[in-house]
């Protein structure tokens, strides 16, 4: 009487907790949704001139000066070169997808397997490294502003 009621090959999963995260309109994110191609506006030169720009920051360049100051011309180009090559191979097929459906890193990360979590989890690591690279080229600006004009360090921050 009781396997009638209750079959024994159900099984009951449990409920997701953030499904109230992603079911609430206020906090969803609507960067995650497909972009179709008319949105998208930006010339081949304009992305490539915002790509160099990333590239091509203080912070790059205060850190390998000072890899090279440490461990030798050679051993800071080829360690630069290696890292160039694994980065530029990993964001091949990242570049490629998100061009070729027009979604964003955050709907990849989510659609590879990372999840809801998954996928904000790693838009915080993003954040994280923006702040801190900020924060980098704050304080070389500093230095330049302290050397330049003989301010205290303490006040060039400000």
């Amino acid at each position: 009487m009781i396997e009638e009621q209750f079959p024994l090959d159900v099984v009951a999963r449990p409920k997701r907790k953030f499904n109230n995260l992603v079911n609430n309109p206020i906090l969803e994110d609507y960067s995650l949704r497909y972009a179709p191609r008319s949105f998208r506006k930006w010339s081949a030169y304009a992305t490539a001139t915002a790509a160099l720009g990333g590239i091509a920051y203080l912070a790059d360049y205060a850190i390998g000066g000072s890899i090279a100051v440490t461990y030798g011309f050679n051993s800071a180009l080829w360690a630069i070169l290696l890292a160039a090559i694994v980065i530029f191979l990993t964001g091949i097929p990242i570049a490629y997808y998100s061009a070729r459906y027009n979604i964003d890193m955050d709907l990849l990360t989510r659609g590879a397997g990372f999840g809801y979590l998954g996928s904000t989890i790693t838009s915080l690591i993003y954040a994280s490294f923006t702040f801190i690279f900020f924060a980098l080229e704050g304080s070389i600006m500093a230095q330049a502003l302290t050397l330049s004009t003989g301010l205290p360090l303490p006040a060039s921050y400000l």
